[in-house]
């Protein structure tokens, strides 16, 4: 990590404050706030090879920025947090789990989580990991724990918004020596903290809500064990799953907004859900943020603010598709976290376990108003 960065003293301060201000550099006159980008495959480097910056796959003074950053929001106050950041949230998850895990090793795993775990899951047991699986609802990972090496949770889970106890299933795991990883792409570290939560990893895609406008990959590891982050950073230089220095500088500088839009986007997301809610031929509706969804209780012991996802069910994949093609303010589009709303339907890849008409909506930072209207005269124009 760069000495130079100071970033915010101390724990007090809020959300926005931190926001704007993680992870910058002292000030320099006449020198930008925030730096422009390194680009650097290599480093002026004579004599013995000693410093914080050598080889272009190993640090780069951007990437310093950005994670100093990350974890002084992942951990506010904190000087023991180490955050490592990787080329896309794939790349982070990839990380933890091929660094911790032997054959022999025993990982349990979410059945309800990201589209992409199974694939994480099929190399694990060709390595000969056993891979436990069980929904993310009702702490149901508990069932499968006895004996295993790691626990991965993801809460709230991806597409259908299902929120585990995290204090509860940490507990169990270090009480019998094994590790928990949590994936907190959905709610941020400005929705919840799994560190402080107790989890060992805090594991995450800046592709989405972290970064927020849909124009760069990234993927990130926060933990206070310094020897786990030496194994994860290992596994980096390994796999050489580094960001390019423009995409980690657009990352920092978009930081500065996330509370502003975060908290913009779960209100709207909240108005929507409750706009839904009194739509009869909306089935399945979930938001975590919602008093009457069946995870609110829980969300709301461990989550500061619930998220902009908002998950539902229309009768038909005929009828999910008219909707999608009725919306004028929300675009088709996959992923989530995004300033402009986006929305589609799942089943259309096949790796959820969803009805045909499961809708993802992610809600974006428009007006609330308009955001309601374009949603409820979609579903009016499909039902014709």
């Amino acid at each position: 990590m760069n000495p130079d960065d100071t970033g915010v003293a101390g724990g007090s301060v809020g959300d926005g404050t931190r926001a704007v201000r993680a992870g910058l550099p002292e000030p320099v006159k006449y020198e930008p706030t925030l730096p422009g980008p390194v680009f650097a495959a290599h480093y002026h480097l004579p004599g013995e090879p000693t410093g914080p910056y050598t080889y272009g796959r190993d640090e780069n003074p951007t990437w310093s920025r950005l994670e100093r950053a990350i974890g002084e929001l992942e951990a506010p106050g904190e000087d023991g947090v180490e955050t490592l950041v990787f080329a896309s949230g794939m790349a982070a998850i990839s990380a933890v789990l091929f660094s911790q895990l032997r054959a022999g090793d025993a990982l349990v795993m979410p059945d309800d989580g990201y589209q992409a775990l199974p694939l994480a899951r099929e190399q694990l047991t060709a390595y000969g990991v056993e891979v436990r699986t069980a929904p993310t609802g009702g702490d149901a990972q508990l069932g499968v724990l006895d004996g295993a090496r790691l626990l991965w949770l993801e809460t709230p889970s991806n597409p259908g918004l299902d929120v585990c106890d995290l204090r509860r299933l940490v507990a169990a795991a270090h009480a019998q020596g094994t590790l928990v990883a949590v994936d907190n792409t959905l709610a941020t570290p400005l929705g919840q903290r799994p560190l402080e939560l107790g989890a060992d990893f805090s594991v995450a895609s800046g592709t989405k809500m972290l970064t927020g406008h849909g124009d760069l990959l990234l993927g990130y590891v926060a933990s206070r064990d310094t020897g786990l982050m030496a194994s994860v950073r290992r596994w980096r230089k390994i796999v050489g799953a580094i960001p390019g220095p423009m995409e980690a500088w657009l990352a920092h500088r978009s930081l500065a907004t996330l509370q502003l839009r975060a908290d913009r986007q779960t209100a709207n997301a909240l108005a929507v859900a409750e706009a839904l809610r009194g739509r009869p031929e909306v089935t399945g509706l979930r938001y975590p943020g919602l008093p009457d969804d069946p995870s609110h209780k829980i969300a709301a012991q461990q989550m500061r603010r619930f998220g902009c996802v908002v998950s539902f069910c229309l009768p038909s994949r005929a009828r999910a598709d008219g909707f999608l093609d009725a919306l004028r303010l929300v675009d088709s589009a996959t992923s989530f976290g995004g300033v402009r709303s986006t929305a589609e339907r799942r089943g259309r890849w096949g790796g959820d376990a969803v009805p045909e008409g499961f809708i993802r909506l992610s809600v974006g930072a428009e007006d609330p108003e308009d955001l309601v209207a374009d949603v409820l005269r979609a579903l009016d124009e499909s039902a014709r």
